[in-house]
């Protein structure tokens, strides 16, 4: 779905119960019989709704569901009751899933409108609750099914209306409230759209999101942005000449052309930036390992190896929409790491475009090869400010980590904690590690500068190590995203497949308060 076309998003008026349409909704914290809002729902329908909940041990606990026709007795055909657990422990991130799960029960039952009821957690958390119920609604409403054939999968959504309700009693919105509303709406209809076209981006096969797909899509945001906005795509000939030796290797056994892509915003003409902002994304549009060829079952899914480049090219269509107080530019450098006659090899020593040569011991090791180059185009070319890295390196950072958590390193301590500050708030998952200088020893070699891997214990640390050699003293965060790139269970606010994971926390980051 299109989250600019979707389903209209409106500031509601009136109590829950008078309220007219398909379906009325509300969130409870724990114990239903305590909920002020739950207590005013089951008056209204005669004890109906304790019954049921009885009935079928609905107890307000996270992911718990209730769904209850009303019979007439309120306004609203149905009533949908989400469980939230204790209000203590409830993030603002937390609406995404909250409303996400509305968004596809209204979906199932075939409904077209929603009352929405806002949970009462202050009015300091109300516009961010508003954003994310926004994001809620469109990311749990995300289906990639362009190659699906039955009736089913291309049956239309039904959904068509949401209007957010203050509170349960009707509470009218001030006309700064309003303000604030249509603000949060349009923000987070806007970071959804950015994160449901990266998951696009990333659920397509490698055989079609190829280097140059990637390239022309990032073109087409760009013409979409004219005055703000622009992309360069350079060539391999053209990198080449820059001396990215390390880029160029991972992809030269592979038919598919490479391609190094830069976009670039600034803000209206006139405007002095506040900072200059780059954020790198790993564009391998498929790893197959190389010659350390990856066993079958591995690198089946191995189409979503350019998460960071999707994530990236992304959100800057979401930072251009939104504006922003500084120049922002994203940097891809995709292309497929294959085996042909023509492919890098084990014990080849490649030249970086810093001139730092590197051994490969390991040819699925390729991601940070790339990054190397493209780190070192944006430290010379850009010079930033500040810059972040965004690949799905190593899976040693999953296994420290688990699959939902990304592994974020660097030795600049201010930028990190702005970083991770800006994450927690988006409800993006990150764990700082450490990058222990100890562990550069693995990295020796006893022909080049350096080799690609150390040894199996510490692996994306050491990954982390290597990227660093490229950064040199320019402030640089690195972020490990193997694990929460794609997902192989369902969550409401995000379906099998590629998630689309750091475009919101990129776009907070970058994106004008």
């Amino acid at each position: 779905m299109d989250a600019k076309t979707g389903f209209e998003i409106t500031l509601g008026s009136g109590a829950a119960w008078q309220v007219g349409g398909d379906v009325v909704a509300f969130v409870t914290f724990g114990d239903p019989s305590k909920d002020p809002v739950f207590k005013s729902a089951d008056q209204a329908l005669g004890g109906l709704l304790s019954e049921v909940a009885l009935s079928e041990s609905f107890e307000g606990k996270a992911g718990q569901s209730l769904v209850l026709h009303t019979h007439k007795k309120l306004a609203a055909k149905r009533i949908v009751v989400i469980g939230a657990g204790p209000k203590s422990d409830f993030a603002n991130a937390n609406m995404r899933d909250v409303s996400a799960a509305i968004a596809q029960i209204a979906n199932k039952t075939l409904s077209a409108s929603v009352a929405l009821v806002m949970p009462q957690l202050g009015a300091n958390r109300e516009a961010a609750l508003v954003q994310l119920l926004t994001e809620g609604l469109y990311l749990g409403t995300y289906k990639f099914g362009r190659y699906l054939t039955s009736d089913e999968a291309k049956r239309p959504h039904t959904l068509k209306s949401v209007a957010i309700l203050r509170d349960f009693k009707g509470a009218k919105a001030s006309a700064a409230q309003a303000r604030a509303f249509a603000t949060a709406v349009v923000r987070g209809t806007t970071i959804a759209a950015a994160t449901n076209h990266a998951r696009d981006l990333i659920n397509e096969p490698a055989a079609i999101a190829t280097p140059l797909h990637l390239a022309a899509d990032a073109q087409a945001i760009a013409k979409k942005h004219k005055g703000v906005l622009t992309v360069t795509v350079l060539d391999e000939k053209k990198c080449a000449e820059l001396g990215m030796g390390m880029f160029l290797a991972v992809g030269q056994g592979s038919d598919e052309r490479s391609a190094f892509i830069h976009m670039t915003y600034k803000p209206a003409q006139g405007k002095k930036p506040k900072k200059k902002i780059c954020f790198i994304g790993k564009g391998v549009t498929f790893d197959s390992g190389g010659y350390s060829l990856k066993p079958s079952n591995a690198m089946e899914d191995m189409k979503i190896d350019m998460s960071g480049a999707a994530a990236v090219i992304s959100a800057m269509d979401a930072i251009a929409t939104l504006g922003s107080e500084h120049e922002v530019h994203a940097i891809a450098a995709c292309c497929e790491n294959l085996v042909s006659g023509r492919a890098y090899k084990l014990g080849d020593v490649l030249k970086s475009m810093d001139g730092t040569t590197v051994e490969i011991n390991n040819t699925d090791a390729e991601g940070r090869l790339t990054l190397g180059d493209a780190i070192t185009y944006a430290r010379t070319k850009i010079q930033p400010d500040e810059m972040f890295d965004f690949a799905t390196l190593t899976g040693a950072c999953m296994v420290a980590l688990g699959p939902y958590t990304a592994g974020v390193m660097s030795d600049h301590e201010a930028l990190v904690r702005s970083w991770l500050g800006v994450a927690e708030r988006s409800g993006e998952d990150m764990w700082r590690l450490p990058l222990n200088p100890r562990l550069r020893e693995q990295l020796k070699s006893p022909i080049a500068d350096m080799r690609n891997t150390g040894d199996r214990f510490g692996g994306a640390i050491t990954a982390g190590l290597f990227l660093k050699t490229f950064a040199k003293d320019t402030p640089w965060v690195h972020v490990d995203i193997a694990g929460p790139a794609s997902t192989s269970s369902n969550r409401p606010s995000q379906p099998k497949g590629g998630t689309g994971y750091a475009v919101a926390t990129i776009v907070e980051y970058a994106a004008k308060a």
